[in-house]
């Protein structure tokens, strides 16, 4: 009698299969984000090129591949962020005026910050104006490090912030959530091998009470790549050693020195007249930008004596007569895109909801209150209309009625609950 077939891949049960929570909640909490043209072919090719630019930043935890239509609207994206574990919206478009602008939402329930791209570069252009341009696949396998700087507006300033506080804190925390969170004691060094700087732009001078304009809420982004060189090494030293790692690679053979010609690798190294080799005055590199690492390879532990004590000395920080600690050189070279980003209103909502603040529509404390008592009262009213809803096909299921069946009277409570009803299930 033949053997019954047990499925060992994909079954529910194997290694790889949906029976593994801690990897599937792992994932989940990984923030996750789809890049858009909003209104596509309607934006251009140099806005269609930034926004490939910009999704191979957002990497890995992007939808790369991704194909709009002119037909798609927002509504299409936010109804499958729920299913896709999508966190956020990156929305780009372009006005009638021919202004770039730029959303960034949180889904399902907001906020959404509202921004107008000044000026960009693309990815192609910044590669031509460097003389070395870096940058490969292996660059966009790991999330990069956010820096944020000057963010929030200093407490000991004087000049008038052009934005709350608290909207400052707001807009820190969502870029912050765009990026999975880093842990300095668990995660390894070779995985941050990426650097987006975001730089606030303060203004010059002191804003008068009455000129908006000039009190704009302006961001800078950057976007670079880390490069890792060891130090102490001459450079005929360093370029062996580089090209060991690269000798694998039969493309790449031809960085190996040629010692043909020479009776001692001596001559190599201590020669200045050599190819390749030039004096010690001319290898040495800035202090400032060594620093010293730990190299990450497993080692076995005789005792447990040697291991308490080798734990001690790690977390005293005494790794200077360590044989794993090493001096390297760290550089950044840009990779692109560049933007130039200005906040031009929030939103409480996904791209909806209540104005929590415009740079150009400035309101009164009556104006803001009286708002609020508007937006409690749709609140109070859709909710109600959600409640209602829920009740009628909770009756209807009982008395023997789908409720995909029913027949929506009022159209317009059907729109604006729809979304809610799909995000609370």
């Amino acid at each position: 009698m033949a053997r019954r077939r047990h499925k060992k891949r994909t079954h529910l049960g194997a290694n790889n299969g949906p029976s593994m929570p801690a990897a599937t909640d792992l994932a989940s909490r990984q923030p996750k984000s789809m890049v858009i043209r909003v209104g596509a072919g309607h934006v251009g090719s140099s806005v269609s090129q930034l926004v490939k630019d910009v999704r191979k930043v957002m990497e890995p935890g992007t939808a790369s591949r991704i194909k709009e239509r002119r037909s798609n609207k927002l509504r299409d994206y936010t109804t499958m962020a729920g299913p896709l574990g999508v966190s956020h919206l990156l929305l780009f478009s372009k006005s009638s005026t021919g202004n770039t602008n730029l959303r960034v939402a949180l889904v399902p329930h907001g906020p959404t910050l509202h921004f107008r791209v000044e000026r960009y570069s693309l990815c192609k252009d910044v590669r031509k104006a460097l003389k070395r341009p870096q940058g490969g696949s292996k660059e966009y396998l790991t999330a990069p490090l956010l820096v944020m700087n000057n963010a929030s507006s200093p407490k000991n300033s004087n000049s008038r912030s052009p934005i709350p506080k608290h909207l400052e804190d707001l807009t820190t925390t969502v870029f912050q959530s765009l990026f999975p969170t880093i842990s300095a004691h668990s995660t390894p060094l070779s995985s941050i091998r990426r650097v987006l700087l975001l730089n606030r732009e303060f203004p010059k001078s002191q804003v008068p009470p009455g000129n908006v304009s000039d009190a704009a809420y302006m961001f800078s982004l950057r976007h670079y790549a880390i490069i890792v060189k060891p130090t102490g090494l001459s450079r005929g030293i360093r370029k062996i050693v580089t090209a060991k790692k690269l000798s694998k690679d039969r493309n790449k053979r031809q960085n190996l020195p040629n010692l043909g010609k020479l009776n001692d690798v001596a001559d190599y190294l201590y020669n200045s007249s050599v190819e390749g080799n030039i004096s010690g005055s001319e290898s040495e590199i800035e202090t400032e930008a060594e620093v010293e690492v730990l190299e990450t390879y497993s080692q076995k532990v005789s005792n447990a004596k040697h291991s308490v004590t080798s734990q001690g000395d790690e977390r005293n920080g005494v790794f200077k007569n360590s044989p794993r600690a090493q001096k390297v050189a760290v550089k950044l070279a840009e990779l692109g895109p560049r933007m130039k980003l200005r906040m031009t209103k929030i939103e409480e909502g996904v791209c909806c909801g209540k104005v929590m603040w415009h740079e150009y529509i400035n309101k009164s404390s009556e104006e803001m209150d009286e708002m609020e008592k508007v937006w409690q009262q749709r609140r109070e009213e859709q909710e109600a209309r959600r409640i209602a809803k829920k009740e009628s096909h909770k009756r209807k299921e009982n008395d023997g009625i789908h409720p995909a069946a029913e027949r929506v009277v009022d159209g317009q409570g059907e729109d604006e609950d729809a979304g809610d009803r799909d995000w609370d299930s």
